[in-house]
């Protein structure tokens, strides 16, 4: 059976590649086809502690089996790390206007608009950053943005959501992501708002590369990991 593997930020660089096909025999796991790609790439990342891996579009588990015309995505740790519920998602290479998510997810009910806005700083870790690079696999992004609306839906029933991110070069100053989130009262819509972009550092599939005088690094982090909903 024949798979398509896909690679992300810090494990395309590794392999020098970001699809590649990978042939195995019926029974095979997501596992097995890591280890294909390994042997064809052994610079590839070896800890699967540090890897996450989805099968057409999802989270899965290693042991899970693949089917003939699968697509595997393995995704390192991402950067940061209804009507009623979404409003708008979008991966872009154009540059964000706030205005244009809040009029989103503007209603006459919604008496609270909160938005965050993720502005590009010009240091890091000690250093001057000269500029940043976000790379995203997207039609998955876009999915876990609408997971992580149907989230807030749940806890806050009355809640509009709306979520962009940018994708590729990206200046000292230029706004890389926002949320919106309308409620009828202010607490709910600073809640929604925050729970919006800490799931989104969590579990959307975007990475960032910082650029600065000492080198390129791609920011990953245990914090920054997909993983479950937070608790509280």
């Amino acid at each position: 059976m024949s798979i398509k593997a896909r690679l992300f930020a810090r494990l395309r660089e590794q392999a020098a590649t970001d699809v590649e096909p990978v042939d195995l025999p019926a029974g095979a796991t997501i596992r097995d086809v890591y280890a294909e790609l390994r042997r064809r790439h052994p610079a590839l990342e070896s800890d699967l502690a540090l890897i996450r891996p989805a099968r057409n579009e999802t989270f899965a588990e290693w042991s899970d089996a693949v089917r003939d015309g699968d697509e595997v995505a393995f995704i390192p740790p991402v950067s940061g790390g209804a009507a009623g519920a979404g409003a708008f998602f979008e991966i872009t290479l154009a540059p964000l206007d706030p205005r244009r998510l809040e009029a989103a997810v503007a209603h006459p009910g919604a008496g609270a608009i909160c938005t965050f806005s993720g502005v590009v700083r010009d240091n890091a870790r000690g250093e001057a950053v000269t500029h940043l690079e976000y790379e995203a696999y997207s039609a998955m992004a876009d999915r876990q943005m609408r997971a992580i609306a149907d989230e807030i839906s749940q806890r806050w029933p009355s809640a509009r959501v709306a979520m962009a991110h940018r994708t590729g070069r990206l200046e000292i100053g230029e706004v890389s992501v926002v949320v919106a989130a309308s409620c009828p009262h202010r607490a709910e819509a600073f809640e929604a708002c925050r729970w919006g972009i800490d799931r989104l550092k969590e579990s959307v599939p975007i990475w960032k590369k910082e650029f600065a005088k000492s080198g390129a690094v791609w920011i990953e982090g245990p914090d920054a990991r997909p993983g479950p909903p937070p608790t509280s």
